[in-house]
């Protein structure tokens, strides 16, 4: 009879500190959360281009010194300004894949190649995505190089950019 008691009130205590930590909702870390918290810097753009066994690793976009902003807004619309070192600030729209790994951005963008212009976050892999770094993968990502295929794969490295505090 004398352990009944103590006992009782330990496992009243530990079924009380459960249903009150079952009951909280936190939604920081999903992946919509994370990409509408804010605007993301470009910070650096990587080119991988695989030809069989040789391997190439180009820096781009090395000497813009126009700030580029991505921006995802809570509505699914988002903005991109300064794309390819290009003044312009274009707008659309973005959505994730149902697994959240695929990034589709339908935003059409001014850039330096013979079309001029592309949608370069089409179908771009969430890498890595966390409070302050944001790494995007485009182009043949899916693809495993071999001895008898290209691949060109571009890594995209964006920081949350800082807010003014007033």
């Amino acid at each position: 009879m004398r352990y009944k008691t103590p006992l009782f009130f330990l496992f009243a205590i530990a079924l009380i500190g459960l249903a009150v930590n079952s009951c909280k909702k936190d939604t920081s870390g999903t992946i919509p959360t994370l990409f509408t918290q804010g605007k993301w810097q470009l910070a650096s753009v990587l080119r991988t281009r695989t030809n069989g066994n040789i391997t190439v690793i180009d820096t781009l976009n090395a000497t813009c010194d126009s700030t580029q902003i991505f921006t995802f807004n809570t509505d699914n619309t988002c903005s991109y300004t300064n794309f390819d070192c290009i003044p312009q600030a274009k707008k659309g729209t973005w959505s994730l894949t149902p697994d959240q790994l695929t990034l589709r951005a339908a935003i059409t963008c001014s850039d330096t190649t013979s079309a001029h212009s592309s949608q370069p976050f089409s179908n771009a892999q969430v890498v890595t995505l966390g409070l302050y770094s944001m790494v995007l993968q485009t182009g043949d990502y899916d693809i495993i190089p071999t001895a008898t295929n290209k691949t060109t794969v571009v890594r995209w490295g964006f920081v949350r950019q800082k807010t003014s505090i007033n």
